[in-house]
């Protein structure tokens, strides 16, 4: 289930996902924010291991 969330993100952070998404590696800003997400928590569980 997915829940929505707002968050404020700087301008230059805005214009790299838009970039990413221009790209078409991601379908939307959704997806990046849930891939780089999903990222930062496997690095996190190997740096905590």
């Amino acid at each position: 289930m997915k829940v929505r969330i707002s968050v404020t993100l700087d301008k230059e952070i805005v214009k790299i996902l838009n970039s990413l998404i221009k790209d078409r590696k991601y379908r939307n800003r959704s997806h990046v924010v849930e891939y780089a997400i999903e990222q930062l928590n496997l690095t996190e569980k190997k740096v905590n291991k």
